[in-house]
């Protein structure tokens, strides 16, 4: 008997590698303004609290930068029609999604991102496997909330015992608890082992194929 049937997921550093198309729409955002670029490492470390968040720690002085709104506006003009440049998904995510499709599991994303970029790139990527596809918008509260996770598993037909949730930060850590799931941290992502254990999560996988042995044992 499984002891899940249900498995949502984060989306950036979980099932994509989003982090280069992340940077280059931050970059083209702080450049129309003269601003300092940001490096790569610098984006990873400001991803997970959405957007809004994101643009706050990569533009000089952040909220009281006169020109901030400016270039939010801009990131995400230009990240919705970039957001598949060179975004992947991670090795494994693929055939893991495959299997447990197969083996009738429930599928979910819940996402910081905002909620356009989310449901585009799950068409892109995933849809064959997962219809369930929530981002970031105005009408309903953001993670770590648990908001997201209780409307992902409505819209499932799902219950809070029977779902985990993976993702690979300190904010899905967050997330997940607040939602009264078991939470997977995963190293392949944005943040590394260290801070996911530091910040409790239940379980840590190093590959997608690991999460089917935490799912799939009833005794686990």
């Amino acid at each position: 008997m499984k002891k899940y049937d249900t498995v949502i997921f984060d989306l950036d550093g979980t099932l994509l590698d989003t982090l280069e198309d992340l940077a280059d729409s931050v970059n083209f955002a702080l450049g129309k303004y003269n601003f300092p670029s940001r490096k790569k490492e610098e984006v990873r470390s400001f991803v997970g609290n959405g957007v809004g968040r994101l643009m706050e720690l990569s533009v000089p002085d952040g909220l009281n930068n006169p020109y901030y709104k400016e270039c939010l506006a801009d990131f995400r003009s230009h990240y919705s029609k970039n957001m598949q440049n060179k975004t992947k998904a991670y090795e494994g995510i693929m055939k893991l999604l495959d299997v447990l499709s197969k083996e009738n599991y429930k599928l979910a994303i819940v996402s910081n991102k905002f909620d356009a970029a989310v449901k585009e790139l799950n068409k892109i990527y995933f849809e064959q496997y997962i219809k369930v596809a929530i981002g970031e918008s105005s009408n309903i509260a953001k993670k770590p909330a648990p908001d997201t996770v209780i409307k992902a598993l409505k819209e499932l037909d799902s219950t809070t015992d029977k779902a985990i949730y993976v993702g690979d930060s300190e904010v899905d850590v967050k997330t997940a608890r607040n939602s009264g799931v078991k939470c997977v941290g995963v190293t392949w992502g944005f943040r590394d082992r260290e801070l996911l254990k530091e910040k409790g999560a239940d379980y840590i996988i190093d590959k997608p194929c690991e999460l089917l042995d935490i799912i799939g044992d009833s005794e686990n």
